[in-house]
């Protein structure tokens, strides 16, 4: 496992146990959609991405990440790594920035947006050979990377449109980011993407309804 890996996950345990114990730094550093237009705090548009709502969500965020790091790692480089992972938590906390603008009430923070581009980066390089599973079932019950891409964006889209008390998911961060790892890619092996462009089109269907719902519909504004 590639150094930078290991580095970007111990800062995060360190940091997202340093702020679940102390309120004040969680508070500063949590996405917030107030504190960053009334108060231009953008810092937070990064900076929630290091923070964790408890150990399970710190756990299970950097699980994935060091399990989909490898095929990134060896596609891109340690920079192309590190801009996806990046760039995907800002624009999945932009995301949610432009579609909750009206709820200055509205918070988030996880490292999601970052985990999600980096697992349909890896889905964008081969989304029918490359299988998605789900953590403590067998490999047998595995699932084409495209066919995973539908469901994650069907249901996220889904919960957005129709959006459930007490869910505590921000799923717009994990579209943001999830929709940079997947443009990211395309944009970097063009060639790979056109000989792909039937299941990528598949998978993101929801993507494009939901730009419809949001942008021509004005649905979530």
């Amino acid at each position: 496992m590639n150094t930078v890996v290991i580095i970007i996950i111990a800062v995060t345990c360190i940091i997202s146990y340093l702020a679940l114990n102390d309120i004040r730094m969680f508070e500063k550093y949590k996405f917030n959609v107030g504190a960053i237009q009334q108060r231009k705090e953008y810092f937070r548009l990064l900076s929630a991405g290091f923070l964790h709502a408890d150990f399970i969500h710190l756990a299970l965020n950097m699980y994935v990440l060091y399990m989909f790091s490898p095929a990134i790692l060896y596609a891109f480089g340690v920079s192309g790594f590190l801009i996806i992972y990046i760039a995907s938590i800002l624009l999945g906390n932009l995301f949610s920035l432009l579609i909750y603008k009206n709820q200055s009430w509205y918070s988030a923070i996880g490292a999601s947006g970052g985990v999600a581009g980096i697992i349909f980066a890896s889905v964008s390089l081969d989304p029918v050979n490359i299988k998605i599973g789900i953590i403590f079932l067998p490999p047998a019950l595995s699932i084409p990377g495209y066919i995973f891409g539908l469901l994650y964006f069907g249901y996220s889209v889904y919960s957005m449109l129709k959006p459930r008390s007490h869910d505590n998911i921000g799923h717009a961060a994990h579209l943001g980011g999830a929709f940079f790892g997947l443009i990211y890619t395309i944009i970097v092996f063009p060639q790979v993407a056109l000989s792909n462009i039937l299941f990528l089109g598949i998978m993101s269907l929801p993507l494009i309804y939901l730009a419809y719902e949001v942008f021509i519909r004005k649905r979530i504004n």
